[in-house]
């Protein structure tokens, strides 16, 4: 069976009431008609109110159809306690979350989470029926010292080794360069796609049968400049989109490329 393109929106630290409702209505208009690619937005925590209540209501023909899933930035490993300011996997389902993004570059970075710390947060998403969208990549120090593959494979030999290669049925990876986010930069197509074929056969040694499944995005500085290309490459199976997530029709126009190439 053919994987199912997944392309998703991760407004990161940006955004309003106004502006959810306002991006989400026009989101909806641009990809009506929209089948053969899945579509998800991880707007802020704050405001997953108002996405729900935007997807579940636009005022047009396209209500019934769903075309968009909610998702989120973020999740802690506990469930419920004295954790200020941390997010449970309940918390998001209740609002109807279903991909949640973790081991993000800017987590990594920012908030020093280690690959062990993301793995946990991994197993609290799968315990809870949620879909990882599990970040990896390198920094540009690393790809010039040609460490890429060395990374990824031990950034996924963290979830591999204490959940097991099945833990990725049904999730999703996103090979996002660091180098590339929010540079302007982007990995040639057959650059991406070599680490893509790695990834997938990294996951292969464990099981070739979750690694002919598994949803392998890219997400590093995806536009509606490069998207075409990138999605032609037969182990890109869709895009974890930033900036270009912000504007309806720019990331119509990726979700359309990624639903046509893989048509």
């Amino acid at each position: 069976m053919a994987r199912r393109p997944l392309v998703m929106g991760n407004w990161k630290l940006n955004g309003s009431k106004a502006f959810t409702k306002e991006l989400i209505e026009g989101l909806k208009r641009e990809l009506d008609g929209v089948t053969g690619c899945d579509v998800a937005i991880a707007p802020p925590v704050m405001y997953l109110a108002e996405a729900e209540a935007a997807l579940a209501s636009c005022g047009c023909d396209c209500t019934t159809k769903k075309v968009i899933a909610l998702g989120a930035q973020n999740v802690d490993v506990n469930v419920s306690g004295a954790f200020t300011g941390d997010i449970s996997t309940a918390m998001l389902k209740d609002f109807g979350a279903k991909y949640i993004i973790i081991g993000h570059s800017e987590r990594r970075t920012y908030h020093k989470e280690s690959d062990e710390f993301i793995a946990k947060k991994f197993a609290a998403l799968k315990d809870a029926g949620l879909v990882p969208v599990l970040c990896i990549g390198e920094t540009e120090a690393e790809n010039e010292a040609g460490q890429t593959e060395a990374v990824c494979a031990r950034q996924l030999d963290a979830v591999l080794s204490t959940l097991g290669a099945e833990a990725f049925n049904g999730a999703v990876i996103a090979y996002e360069p660091v180098w590339a986010i929010g540079t302007g930069k982007s990995a040639t197509p057959a650059q991406a796609q070599a680490v893509h074929a790695f990834i997938r056969g990294h996951i292969a040694k464990h099981s070739q049968a979750v690694a002919d499944q598994v949803i392998i995005q890219y997400g590093g500085s995806v536009n509606d400049a490069n998207a075409a290309e990138l999605f032609t490459q037969p182990d890109i199976d869709g895009a974890l989109v930033g900036g270009a997530s912000l504007k309806a029709p720019a990331f119509a126009v990726i979700v359309k490329a990624a639903e046509k190439a893989k048509a």
